[in-house]
Protein backbone atom coordinates (compact mmCIF):
# COMPACT_ATOMS: atom_id res chain seq x y z
CA UNK A 1 0.00 0.00 0.00
CA UNK A 2 1.38 3.12 -0.64
CA UNK A 3 2.63 5.73 1.59
CA UNK A 4 1.33 9.15 1.83
CA UNK A 5 2.71 11.96 3.69
CA UNK A 6 0.56 13.89 5.49
CA UNK A 7 1.37 17.24 7.80
CA UNK A 8 -0.90 20.35 9.30
CA UNK A 9 -0.34 23.59 11.46
CA UNK A 10 -2.84 23.96 14.32
CA UNK A 11 -5.56 25.55 11.51
CA UNK A 12 -5.60 22.69 9.73
CA UNK A 13 -5.29 20.07 12.91
CA UNK A 14 -9.17 18.97 12.47
CA UNK A 15 -9.17 18.47 9.08
CA UNK A 16 -5.78 17.09 9.24
CA UNK A 17 -7.07 14.06 11.38
CA UNK A 18 -10.86 13.53 8.80
CA UNK A 19 -8.60 12.95 5.93
CA UNK A 20 -6.28 10.50 8.00
CA UNK A 21 -9.43 8.45 8.95
CA UNK A 22 -11.07 8.58 5.07
CA UNK A 23 -8.06 7.86 3.32
CA UNK A 24 -7.27 4.62 6.17
CA UNK A 25 -10.97 3.67 6.02
CA UNK A 26 -11.38 4.13 2.00
CA UNK A 27 -8.24 1.81 1.82
CA UNK A 28 -6.21 4.29 -0.53
CA UNK A 29 -2.79 4.44 1.27
CA UNK A 30 -1.27 4.25 4.71
CA UNK A 31 -0.68 7.76 6.08
CA UNK A 32 2.67 8.68 7.56
CA UNK A 33 1.54 11.96 9.99
CA UNK A 34 4.73 14.43 10.08
CA UNK A 35 1.96 16.99 12.67
CA UNK A 36 1.19 18.86 14.26
CA UNK A 37 -1.02 16.44 17.00
CA UNK A 38 -2.99 19.32 18.39
CA UNK A 39 -4.57 22.91 18.04
CA UNK A 40 -1.41 24.18 19.80
CA UNK A 41 -0.61 27.11 18.04
CA UNK A 42 2.75 26.56 15.65
CA UNK A 43 4.61 27.38 12.16
CA UNK A 44 3.16 25.88 9.12
CA UNK A 45 6.72 26.08 7.37
CA UNK A 46 8.15 22.91 10.31
CA UNK A 47 5.14 20.58 9.22
CA UNK A 48 4.46 21.35 5.73
CA UNK A 49 8.88 20.91 5.51
CA UNK A 50 8.69 17.82 6.42
CA UNK A 51 6.47 16.17 4.33
CA UNK A 52 7.44 17.62 1.74
CA UNK A 53 11.17 16.12 2.17
CA UNK A 54 9.85 12.82 3.10
CA UNK A 55 7.85 12.75 -0.74
CA UNK A 56 11.18 14.45 -2.00
CA UNK A 57 13.28 11.75 -0.57
CA UNK A 58 11.09 8.69 -1.59
CA UNK A 59 9.84 7.63 1.68
CA UNK A 60 6.33 8.62 0.87
CA UNK A 61 5.18 8.14 -2.65
CA UNK A 62 2.68 11.53 -2.05
CA UNK A 63 1.55 14.01 0.48
CA UNK A 64 -1.40 16.31 1.60
CA UNK A 65 -0.67 19.64 3.65
CA UNK A 66 -3.46 21.49 5.29
CA UNK A 67 -3.28 24.87 6.88
CA UNK A 68 -6.24 27.45 7.35
CA UNK A 69 -6.02 28.87 3.60
CA UNK A 70 -3.65 25.74 2.29
CA UNK A 71 -1.73 29.17 0.77
CA UNK A 72 1.15 29.09 3.10
CA UNK A 73 1.45 25.30 3.73
CA UNK A 74 1.91 24.89 0.02
CA UNK A 75 4.68 27.44 -0.28
CA UNK A 76 6.17 25.90 2.14
CA UNK A 77 6.31 22.33 0.68
CA UNK A 78 7.14 23.83 -2.65
CA UNK A 79 10.29 24.78 -1.50
CA UNK A 80 11.79 21.43 -1.64
CA UNK A 81 13.52 20.56 -4.72
CA UNK A 82 10.97 18.34 -6.63
CA UNK A 83 7.63 19.18 -4.86
CA UNK A 84 4.97 19.79 -7.28
CA UNK A 85 2.64 20.93 -4.51
CA UNK A 86 -1.15 22.26 -5.87
CA UNK A 87 -3.53 24.21 -3.43
CA UNK A 88 -7.10 22.60 -4.74
CA UNK A 89 -10.38 23.55 -3.48
CA UNK A 90 -12.38 21.54 -5.97
CA UNK A 91 -11.98 18.10 -7.09
CA UNK A 92 -11.83 19.60 -11.03
CA UNK A 93 -8.75 21.03 -9.62
CA UNK A 94 -7.32 17.70 -8.08
CA UNK A 95 -8.03 16.22 -11.16
CA UNK A 96 -6.17 18.55 -13.31
CA UNK A 97 -3.16 19.01 -11.58
CA UNK A 98 -2.22 15.28 -11.45
CA UNK A 99 -2.94 14.79 -15.22
CA UNK A 100 -1.26 17.21 -16.47
CA UNK A 101 1.11 18.33 -13.61
CA UNK A 102 1.83 15.05 -12.08
CA UNK A 103 1.82 17.34 -8.68
CA UNK A 104 3.11 15.15 -6.27
CA UNK A 105 1.72 17.11 -3.24
CA UNK A 106 -1.96 18.45 -2.39
CA UNK A 107 -2.47 21.36 -0.12
CA UNK A 108 -5.98 22.09 1.37
CA UNK A 109 -7.19 25.27 3.30
CA UNK A 110 -9.36 24.09 6.31
CA UNK A 111 -11.35 27.40 6.50
CA UNK A 112 -11.82 27.60 2.84
CA UNK A 113 -13.34 24.11 2.22
CA UNK A 114 -15.64 21.75 4.27
CA UNK A 115 -15.04 18.77 5.26
CA UNK A 116 -17.11 16.70 2.43
CA UNK A 117 -15.52 18.39 -0.54
CA UNK A 118 -12.26 17.71 1.17
CA UNK A 119 -12.73 14.02 0.92
CA UNK A 120 -13.68 14.24 -2.68
CA UNK A 121 -10.75 16.34 -3.61
CA UNK A 122 -8.47 13.79 -1.65
CA UNK A 123 -9.73 10.47 -3.28
CA UNK A 124 -9.69 12.57 -6.54
CA UNK A 125 -5.92 13.21 -6.02
CA UNK A 126 -5.04 10.12 -5.03
CA UNK A 127 -6.97 7.96 -7.61
CA UNK A 128 -5.68 10.20 -10.89
CA UNK A 129 -2.77 9.13 -12.72
CA UNK A 130 -0.30 11.62 -14.92
CA UNK A 131 -1.64 11.46 -18.33
CA UNK A 132 2.19 11.04 -19.65
CA UNK A 133 1.50 12.81 -22.75
CA UNK A 134 3.91 14.20 -24.41
CA UNK A 135 2.77 17.93 -23.97
CA UNK A 136 2.64 17.50 -20.09
CA UNK A 137 5.53 15.62 -19.73
CA UNK A 138 7.53 18.22 -21.15
CA UNK A 139 6.29 20.97 -19.17
CA UNK A 140 6.85 18.91 -16.10
CA UNK A 141 10.31 18.35 -17.02
CA UNK A 142 10.94 22.02 -17.59
CA UNK A 143 9.81 22.28 -13.94
CA UNK A 144 12.60 19.91 -12.45
CA UNK A 145 14.98 21.87 -14.87
CA UNK A 146 14.45 24.90 -12.45
CA UNK A 147 14.73 22.95 -9.08
CA UNK A 148 17.74 21.79 -10.38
Amino acid sequence: MRKIAIACDHGGYDLKEKIKKYIEDEKLGECVDFGTNSHDSCHYPTFGHKAAKAVASGECETGIVICTTGIGISIAANKVPGIRCALCSDPLSARMTRLHNDANMLAMGANIIGEGIAKEITKTFLTTEFSAEERHQKRVDMIEDIDA
